[in-house]
């Protein structure tokens, strides 16, 4: 028996399309997708694949709107950033960084008051997300505030989930959306690397190691920044390992969505 949560075709702007049938040829956007039609897909692969047509089709295709000209303006002053650290301007460099990740917020906001979200801001947001943690952990590092270790693995995993997400856009027109986890990650990233630009208060350490690459759990003081980045890290492998397996049950539920139609 079909599935009774979708019994018509919607169009791109997730309203029923007339006589109930999609004229768009891309099945990716499509709703119709019977459960049990599906030739090696399981109920609920089916169900994802259906959630994800009815995500998109939130988004407008819009591309020049308030929330994505902020979006871009934060980009923007990523390259600024780094001419502050490299003339020693660290106060004005911290106070540009504060700038950029506070407008995280705020374009996301105009864009879901104003009705304006679009398919370009969900893909551009997340991605400037993450090259401004990757640009404050390089800037950290240039001033000895940062392990080289916490770096690295910033800059594999944002690296990472920048080249997949571009893959399965690109090869599947496939997105993983952001959860409300994935932003308290870069929100607490985001906070500790302003708290080492800051460079006070300082905490004193726990004296658990003598580990120097472990800043704060050492007998050394260490700025609070620290202790919440160390906060992120912990989030960012969790919502890591998330976007991973959501990205994966995405692309098994695309690929028997398109097994069963072509059956």
């Amino acid at each position: 028996m079909p599935s009774q949560l979708h019994k018509g075709a919607y169009d791109r702007q997730g309203s029923p399309a007339p006589g109930g049938l999609a004229q768009d040829a891309s099945a990716n956007e499509a709703c119709t997708t019977d459960e049990h039609s599906v030739q090696g897909g399981s109920p609920d692969e089916a169900e994802g694949a259906k959630k994800a047509a009815l995500f998109e089709g939130e988004a407008s295709n819009k591309v020049f709107t308030l929330a994505n000209l902020i979006s871009l303006l934060r980009l923007c002053l990523v390259p600024f950033f780094f001419v502050l650290l490299n003339d020693g301007h660290d106060l004005w460099a911290t106070v540009l960084f504060i700038i950029a990740a506070c407008t995280d917020w705020i374009d996301g906001q105009v864009a879901r008051r104003t009705g304006t979200v679009s398919k370009v801001g969900q893909v551009l947001d997340p991605t400037i997300d993450r090259i401004l943690m990757i640009a404050g952990a390089v800037g950290l590092l240039m001033l000895g505030r940062l392990p080289l270790w916490v770096m690295v693995f910033i800059v594999l995993r944002d690296g990472m989930m920048l080249i997949g997400g571009a893959y399965l856009l690109k090869r599947h027109r496939l997105r993983v959306p952001v959860v409300f986890a994935g932003k308290l990650t870069t929100a607490a990233l985001l906070l500790g690397f302003t708290g080492l630009l800051i460079g006070w208060p300082l905490i004193p350490g726990l004296s658990l190691t003598d580990l120097s690459w472990l800043p704060g759990l050492g007998a050394s003081p260490a700025s609070w920044g620290m202790w919440v980045i160390y906060v992120g890290l912990l989030l960012s492998f969790v919502t890591g390992l998330y976007y991973l397996f959501a990205a994966r049950k995405r692309l098994r539920a695309l690929k028997a969505q398109n097994k069963g139609s072509a059956a």
